[in-house]
């Protein structure tokens, strides 16, 4: 996908006292309009996950819906700041393989990892309709290597709104981008087609089905909830580091 530099350290979530950008507060009159344009803007991981949880909220959804969660916020947020995204993401959408978003509908989908690789394929699995559970151990984003893009790479990002959450994106004969810049617009993307993501969550080894019928759980560290590991899914993605081998029987 990429030409990169040794992977370091990934962050997720912002600590309390990193510089924060300005975003736009709620108004009285479209919420939902105020907390799009604040996922838009967000540089900090912190700033896109509160934003989206406020569009959800104002929208009465609840996030992690997989693709129909997608097609309920487009269909509520009739915002023109919204519409070319929407544009560019249906387009992606509409290509025979996704079929419509039914390719995979009953697939489940786990993947280790929110670095550029992980938070891609999660977009792809969830544009084929499978629900998906991304898992990351650490809590914020702060790698700060600088990417080339080949040009197949930007022709594939820029087909996902790219531009539209980094305006600054390829502009010119400029074909780089940091790590952590790369990875806050794919969450954007993640997060609008309904992929669920926990935080600060260690894989550690696979658990096979317990019976005919059922499907593999993951081990996981320190404190995961209940629904993660009772979660039960069909296909395992490694994407956390080119080290990381996963146990399992």
């Amino acid at each position: 996908m990429v030409q990169s530099q040794p992977r370091a350290s990934a962050q997720l979530l912002p600590s309390l006292g990193a510089p924060r950008v300005s975003m736009a507060a709620p108004t009285a009159t479209n919420p939902a309009h105020a907390h799009f344009e604040s996922f838009l803007q967000a540089q900090l991981c912190q700033d896109v996950l509160s934003s989206f949880q406020g569009l959800c909220g104002a929208l009465g959804l609840e996030p992690g819906g997989g693709l129909p969660q997608y097609h309920k916020i487009k269909a509520q947020l009739n915002y023109w700041s919204a519409k070319s995204l929407w544009a560019k993401l249906d387009k992606r959408a509409s290509q025979p393989v996704y079929q419509q978003g039914r390719a995979c509908t009953s697939t489940k989908c786990l993947v280790v990892g929110a670095g550029p690789c992980g938070l891609r394929a999660a977009v792809e699995l969830a544009m084929l309709g499978a629900h998906v559970v991304v898992v990351e151990k650490r809590t914020k984003f702060s790698r700060h290597n600088v990417l080339h893009l080949w040009p197949f790479t930007i022709h594939d990002l820029r087909g996902l709104g790219a531009k539209k959450f980094y305006g600054r994106f390829c502009t010119g004969s400029l074909d780089h981008i940091s790590i952590r810049q790369l990875q806050l617009l794919l969450l954007k993307v993640t997060l609008l087609l309904g992929v669920e993501i926990h935080w600060g969550v260690t894989f550690t080894g696979l658990q096979p089905p317990p019976k005919k019928g059922s499907g593999w759980r993951a081990q996981l560290q320190p404190n995961p909830p209940a629904q993660l590991t009772n979660y039960e899914f069909d296909v395992l993605i490694s994407a956390a580091g080119g080290k990381f081998v996963p146990e399992g029987e």
